[in-house]
């Protein structure tokens, strides 16, 4: 059975789960009424993963353009994998844009970005009232999108593990 490489697996898993729990972390410190430390180190927290979330993917994408994946299953449909394709789209597009958007966002909201406390992240913009909101709206369209991209991913993993029986779950899978 054709594999990803362990390489592959490892960036797919890291950053699979470092989403859900960006995801969810977000969730809570949202969740937060009023402003206090537990808030405010969530979103440090937040900003980290989604920092190391980004610097992961771009690893991720130099890894895919330099290692071919193992050859599309004869047994699975063309639109299948026609659908599969555009949905890996959307999850690299959408694995760099929830980052990006979130940074913008915390920059126009005048905050800085210091990576795991220790270092201040380049500022791309300075603070600003008038666009903040919109991009807290783009940052939330946009993890939503995902959050519902994860979902339709790992559904259709299992679909074809549980339903079809085929190695396509199998092949991301380190063992």
């Amino acid at each position: 059975m054709p594999r990803y490489t362990k390489t592959a697996m490892l960036l797919h898993w890291l950053v699979a789960l470092l989403i859900i729990a960006t995801f969810f972390l977000g969730l809570s410190m949202v969740a937060i009424h009023g402003f206090s430390p537990t808030k405010l180190k969530y979103f440090s927290w937040h900003k980290w993963m989604g920092v190391t979330v980004f610097a992961l993917a771009v690893l991720r994408v130099l890894w895919r353009v330099t290692h071919k994946p193992p050859a599309k299953l004869a047994s699975i449909p063309d639109w299948q994998h026609m659908i599969a394709e555009g949905m890996h789209y959307l999850l690299y597009f959408l694995i760099f844009a929830v980052p990006l958007s979130g940074y913008f966002y915390t920059y126009a909201a005048g905050v800085p970005v210091v990576y795991l406390g220790l270092w201040q992240m380049p500022a791309v913009m300075a603070a600003n009232p008038e666009l903040k909101p919109v991009l807290q709206n783009v940052h939330y369209i946009l993890t939503m999108t995902m959050a519902a991209a994860v979902v339709a991913h790992a559904l259709a993993a299992l679909k074809h593990h549980f339903i079809d029986r085929d190695v396509t779950l199998k092949r991301m899978l380190p063992l």
